[in-house]
């Protein structure tokens, strides 16, 4: 699945050839082994099983119960029924001739009609062919009558009785028989007066039928006329002709009011039943005969009309005329339908694979594959490359500067495009880094310019200046370019009541001042971090009073230890006198943003040993306590005592 088309209404290729690149059937089975891991292939999956043919498909319709698929082609001439449920293939039948067009005549797949290049009609069934019956004429079209169950057969050539008029087959189905088939002007042959006509002799090229409204049934012709039959009183109706070219598509409106006619010039023509006079006109833009014409409308109600001619597929807004999107596949089309309440579109072309298309704006995808939706919203999220994004185009001039003239012709690695040629980066940057070795000096200078270049244009230049308040006017610049637009002459700076601000020496703005700060708080040098200047007031009121304070009732603030010196101290329990503190490892201890008070603690431990050089002063040693001799024990040695 990839997105094909994006813009305002994109275009997702769900099957087809532009998918992903085709492996060849000799590529050896390690080699496809491999290819799951290119990243071209990384979204494709098969969404119908086997939904091509070997040469190319001619025809594709889906049935009302949107069950199933049917769809012919060639070589050899088959038909292949998918079905929708199982997303498989369900069986494909061979015929003797290749077909032209066919129908559904019920609801799914079980009887279907089939018009052959050989003059043949085919009726097929589940068990095989039921019936084949010979046309006088070679068909061009098939159409159905349900109400009568009739089928019309739009054929080539003038009718045998000499009144000079082309003819639609009728075949009743209830009865079995060939009813009297309606004339149609397709002009006078001078050539011939056969039976067949020359080569050049007219037809009666498609047929259309309002089968849920009126049922007028709509033939166009070869000299550019749509004649109106109604099937209730047998006879022509109306006559619209004077179209440019060929009359070669043709399709109802789902309210039966408007006709869509193409033509073979590409022309499109939208008419009212009720006038004459086109309500649209179009050109496809290619010149082809337009194959197709189908009315579809959105799910917010809007109307659109398809039109596909051999190379391009357009969805135009019936009311305005507005192209809406296009879809242009890598091959020749050969037929186009839609599936019922959804947006997915699929094709029988030229080529092995069928397309199948999905427009989101359009519908959502079919109740058989409604997977594909949350595919859409993931893809909605990714990045797209471009189809040329790996590819440099290079005139003949720039190939010769870069030594690559010689590979014209030779290989695929030019690709000839215009007045150029598409060369792979890969193969492009190779080619230059040859050329110029000190290419990737120029690139990187080239880089950095164009980095300073960027971040200098986003500096506020000084494009308005003033005598004085320099900073006030370049502050106004900032904020108008913080907006996006700059514009010297708005605000104060253009307005003639604040001209002395910039011209008088008097109105100068002292950021130093008090008041300043004070509605500026932003500009107040804080150099110890950010405070907030309501409460200036009050720390300026503390500070005043602090100083009355007395020096001694103030913490006193200890010498701090050089890094490099270590400290450490061992206290002892047997020390006696004086206040023993517990002290710290030297850098370890934390410094106090508090004056704590030391508390009469109890040293843990026997022993404080510490590696602060002490004074050679000896301390005064205690008394030493004399011990008794006499086996009595003394009351003032008690340890429970001192508790």
């Amino acid at each position: 699945m990839k997105l094909t088309n994006p813009g305002a209404v994109p275009v997702y290729t769900v099957a087809g050839p532009s998918t992903a690149r085709p492996l060849p059937d000799w590529l050896a089975r390690r080699r496809k082994r491999s290819s799951k891991y290119d990243p071209e292939n990384l979204n494709n999956f098969e969404l119908l099983q086997e939904f091509e043919f070997e040469e190319a498909s001619n025809c594709v319709r889906v049935s009302e119960d949107g069950n199933w698929i049917m769809s012919s082609g060639t070589y050899k001439p088959q038909f292949h029924v998918h079905s929708t449920q199982e997303l498989s293939l369900s069986f494909s039948r061979h015929t003797k001739s290749e077909n032209t067009t066919f129908l559904l005549l019920s609801s799914d797949y079980s009887k279907s009609l089939h018009l052959q290049n050989d003059r043949s009609l085919e009726f097929h069934t589940p068990m095989g062919c039921h019936y084949e019956v010979r046309l006088p004429r070679f068909g061009r079209d098939l159409a159905y009558l349900r109400q009568n169950t009739e089928v019309l057969v739009p054929a080539v050539g003038l009718s045998s009785d000499g009144s000079g008029c082309g003819e639609v087959f009728r075949l009743d189905l209830e009865r079995g028989q060939f009813l009297r088939p309606w004339q149609i002007d397709v002009g006078e042959d001078q050539a011939s007066s056969g039976l067949q006509g020359s080569i050049h002799v007219g037809a009666v090229n498609v047929a259309a039928v309002a089968e849920k409204t009126h049922g007028l049934c709509a033939f166009g012709t070869s000299i550019g006329s749509v004649e109106f039959y109604d099937p209730r009183n047998k006879g022509r109706v109306a006559v619209l002709g004077n179209q440019d070219g060929e009359v070669t598509a043709l399709d109802y409106s789902q309210d039966g009011l408007s006709l869509a006619l193409g033509t073979s010039t590409g022309q499109i023509r939208v008419f009212d039943l009720r006038n004459p006079r086109p309500l649209l006109k179009k050109d496809q833009g290619m010149g082809l005969p337009i194959k197709n014409l189908i009315h579809l409308r959105t799910p917010t109600d809007e109307r659109k009309l398809l039109s596909a001619d051999k190379r391009i597929i357009k969805i135009w807004d019936e009311q305005s005329g507005d192209l809406w999107t296009s879809i242009e596949p890598m091959v020749d089309l050969n037929h186009v339908t839609h599936v019922p309440d959804s947006g997915m579109i699929l094709t029988a072309n030229e080529g092995k694979h069928m397309h199948s298309f999905l427009i989101p704006n359009l519908g959502l995808a079919p109740k058989w594959c409604h997977f594909l939706d949350n595919l859409v919203h993931e893809m909605e999220n990714e990045t797209q490359t471009e189809t040329y994004d790996n590819y440099k185009f290079l005139t003949l001039p720039e190939l010769r500067d870069l030594s690559m003239d010689h590979l014209i012709g030779k290989t695929n690695l030019l690709r000839p495009y215009m007045h150029g040629y598409f060369v792979a980066a890969k193969l492009y940057d190779q080619a230059r880094l040859i050329a110029n070795p000190y290419i990737w000096e120029e690139e990187r200078a080239k880089t950095i310019k164009a980095r300073r270049e960027k971040e200098s244009a986003t500096r506020i230049r000084g494009i308005k200046k003033v005598k004085v308040n320099q900073e006030l006017v370049n502050k106004v610049l900032e904020s108008q370019q913080k907006k996006g637009k700059v514009d010297a002459e708005a605000g104060i700076l253009g307005d003639s009541r604040f001209g002395k601000v910039f011209e008088d020496e008097d109105f100068i703005v002292d950021t130093t001042s008090r008041e300043y700060q004070v509605v500026n708080p932003s500009s107040v040098p804080q150099p110890g971090g950010y405070v907030d200047s309501r409460m200036a007031n009050v720390n300026s009121d503390d500070s005043d009073g602090s100083e009355n304070e007395s020096e001694d009732e103030k913490p006193k603030r200890t010498k701090p230890q050089p890094k490099d010196e270590v400290v450490m101290q061992v206290s002892s329990s047997k020390v006696q006198g004086g206040k023993i503190k517990d002290t710290a490892f030297g850098s370890r201890a934390q410094k106090q943003t508090r004056a704590v008070k030391a508390g009469n603690k109890e040293v843990v431990g026997e022993q404080q040993v510490t590696f602060v050089p002490e004074s050679k002063k000896k301390k005064p040693q205690p008394p030493p306590t004399k011990e008794r001799t006499d086996g009595r024990r003394s009351a003032s040695t008690n340890t429970f005592r001192k508790l």
